[in-house]
């Protein structure tokens, strides 16, 4: 098998990066409204998030240096599409409802469409699959399961603060579609 060159590796890692970041700075969700109600405890789960993906990118010059074998860059070019296509479809359904920190617009909505009929929060989904793809591109032992560890803890932390605000603000309605759609996995409830 022919490994890839370093080159490629940063070409890959900082082309896939742009690609999922570009929805989140479009004029639609980039002119999102004040939020009414927040929940800054989940800032803990982004601090924790950063810190996994901080684990998988902070290499010495030998592993950045080194070549990427084609089947590492198969499967990280897989979870890359897959999770920029979650968010994609994600902030374009959310639109000005879309912000980093969990809150609550004034005239919020519970959003079920596109990728919100796969999973209640296809965001982390996406971010889960970005993370996947920079493991294989470029995670080392034990730097990234010892991530994802951080990743997935930060994540639950999120999905249960944001999950809180949307079943005050929605009820009955959240909860029942809480019981039919998994959090960020699909098919594990």
């Amino acid at each position: 098998m022919n490994p890839l060159s370093p080159v490629f590796r940063l070409v890959f890692l900082i082309v896939a990066w742009i690609l999922w970041i570009l929805p989140a700075v479009m004029p639609a969700v980039r002119n999102r409204e004040k939020a009414v109600k927040t929940d800054e405890s989940a800032r803990w789960g982004i601090l924790l998030q950063g810190s996994a993906y901080f684990m998988v990118y902070s290499h010495g010059p030998h592993m950045w240096n080194s070549d990427l074998e084609a089947w590492r860059a198969i499967f990280g070019g897989v979870f890359a599409v897959m999770a920029i296509a979650l968010f994609r479809s994600a902030t374009a359904n959310l639109g000005r409802q879309w912000r980093l920190e969990a809150g609550l617009n004034r005239d919020h909505t519970l959003v079920q469409t596109g990728a919100y009929r796969i999973v209640r929060h296809p965001i982390y989904a996406s971010m889960l699959g970005m993370y996947l793809a920079g493991a294989f591109w470029a995670g080392t032992l034990p730097g990234w399961p010892l991530g994802l560890v951080l990743f997935l803890a930060g994540t639950e932390i999120r999905v249960r603060v944001e999950d809180g605000l949307l079943r005050e603000r929605f009820g009955e309605r959240f909860i029942a579609w809480q019981k039919s759609a998994p959090a960020y996995l699909p098919f594990i409830r």
